[in-house]
């Protein structure tokens, strides 16, 4: 995979993160904004080792990997087709999918 993959967010990663912030926020707004731009600079940075994080615990796929973050695994698949990675979820360590 070469530098000008994409990365892709899935309406239900987005629908999952919204839910996490407005969590956070009820104990405080900035440490939720602080959590989103912090997770999303994580995010970005796995264009440069895509195999850097463990294959998925969820999932029997090579492909797809698990990026454990502050408690929370944000699961992306390698979509070497469209040269892109999809992030397709966050949850909670260890929560059942």
């Amino acid at each position: 995979m070469s530098n000008t993959i994409s990365v892709v967010k899935t309406s239900y990663f987005k629908s999952r993160l919204q839910e996490i912030l407005r969590f956070i926020a009820l104990d405080s707004k900035n440490r939720a904004k602080q959590f989103k731009n912090s997770l999303y600079v994580t995010i970005k940075t796995i264009v440069d080792m895509p195999y850097k994080h463990r294959k998925s615990i969820y999932f029997d796929d090579e492909n797809i990997r698990d990026l454990v973050y502050k408690g929370y695994t944000i699961i992306y698949e390698l979509d070497k087709i469209h040269n892109r990675i999809v992030v397709m979820g966050i949850k909670k360590y260890r929560e059942k999918i």
